[in-house]
């Protein structure tokens, strides 16, 4: 498992851990308010209790602690009306805006009516009082706090992890231009060593023996060339230029139909005759083309059809390579362009990855799965500019 999927298990084991949290904070929170809310009747009922022995109550009793126990609750909001609806008094609740707006009382007995089961004060049959309430303001802010609280989180979270995932993109791209720079430099003293070889055979080889082999010696040191223009290109902004799109992969289409082998049909289909162009470099776009056919080959275990289908709209073109190999499942149509992945015993698995990277950061286009059927085939669908909108 390479380290870019480890990393990929990583956020989702990240992801859920921080789920995990904010649910059992909202549970238990939850749990809180309703003990809370309990607590917060049972102090309405003692309320109702004695409101119900201040009405009958004697003379010679003592009702300073009856009073001491209402005057006790100054969080909960309530409202004592009778039987009919008519507001006898009210307490916790804003007493200025009571006096000046006639509706806000009325208005909040409405909301209490709907929010709580009221509290009867049965003083006799044909004698009753309600009392209405509402959850304290403690009591709110412990229902919402959870959810605030893990909002602020995910919030943070999100800022935290797109920064980082920035920083890691860059120091990911500087390694990638390191190393392809890297790799021009390192391959350019043996390649001219090689070019200056070739150019000695071919002044003292038997013309028999130079026309057999020298050609495909040239051509290999081209090859060369070619492959070291395209690193030294990472990392640089490349000169993009309107290119026929049908030449281009042509081209391409010969190269690499020599070195598969026989079993393999190429078939190019062009909508619009030969003459769709697009924005391209053309070392950078044969370098994709060349890592999407050795994708399909190796998918096709080198025997099979290679359909390439060019078309264009207004603004862009679009490049279709269908082969009809294993195919992939729909769950690795992002995964398959990650660096590492590869389902081949041999190489880095960065073919793809760098196609990609080419086409959408150097070519401002899309490189992307467009359909996959398991044991039926793959289709890459590459999309590019007709015209420079810059």
């Amino acid at each position: 498992m390479n380290l870019y999927i480890q990393t990929q298990y990583w956020k989702y084991l990240l992801v859920g851990l921080l789920t995990m949290i904010v649910i059992a904070t909202i549970l238990y929170s939850n749990y809180l308010a309703e003990r809370l809310a309990v607590e917060e009747r049972k102090k309405i009922e003692l309320i109702a209790n004695v409101y119900k022995k201040l009405n009958s109550a004697s003379d010679n009793l003592d009702i300073s602690f009856m009073f001491e126990i209402i005057s006790s609750n100054t969080t909960v909001p309530l409202i004592l009306a009778d039987d009919k609806g008519m507001i006898i008094g009210f307490k916790n609740i804003d007493s200025i805006r009571a006096k000046t707006d006639p509706a806000y009382l009325q208005n909040t007995l409405e909301d209490m009516k709907k929010e709580k089961e009221p509290i009867q004060i049965i003083f006799s049959e044909d004698s009753k009082n309600f009392i209405y309430y509402n959850d304290s303001y403690l009591l709110q802010q412990l229902i919402y706090f959870p959810y605030i609280q893990s909002s602020i989180i995910i919030i943070f979270l999100l800022i935290a992890y797109f920064a980082f995932s920035s920083a890691q993109r860059a120091e990911q791209n500087q390694v990638w231009v390191g190393m392809a720079k890297e790799t021009a430099h390192q391959l350019g003293t043996p390649l001219s060593s090689l070019s200056a070889w070739g150019d000695y055979l071919e002044t003292i080889l038997p013309e028999n023996i130079k026309e057999k082999f020298l050609p495909e010696l040239i051509k290999d040191i081209q090859r060369l060339e070619t492959i070291t223009n395209r690193f030294s290109k990472i990392g640089s902004q490349p000169t993009l230029s309107e290119e026929n799109l049908y030449t281009e992969i042509d081209t391409m289409v010969d190269y690499i139909r020599k070195r598969a082998s026989g079993k393999v049909d190429f078939i190019i289909h062009q909508s619009e005759g030969a003459n769709i162009r697009a924005l391209i470099s053309v070392p950078l776009f044969g370098w994709v083309l060349e890592n999407l056919f050795k994708n399909a080959l190796d998918a096709m275990d080198g025997q099979g059809r290679i359909d390439i289908y060019i078309n264009s709209n207004q603004i862009n073109a679009t490049v279709d390579i269908k082969d009809n190999g294993k195919g992939v499942h729909s769950s690795k149509f992002k995964t398959i362009f990650l660096p590492g992945y590869s389902t081949k015993q041999r190489g880095w698995g960065l073919g793809l990855s760098l196609s990609k990277r080419i086409i959408e950061n150097y070519f401002k286009g899309k490189l992307f799965v467009k359909e996959s059927v398991v044991g039926k085939g793959t289709t890459f669908r590459i999309i590019l500019d007709k015209k420079n909108n810059s």
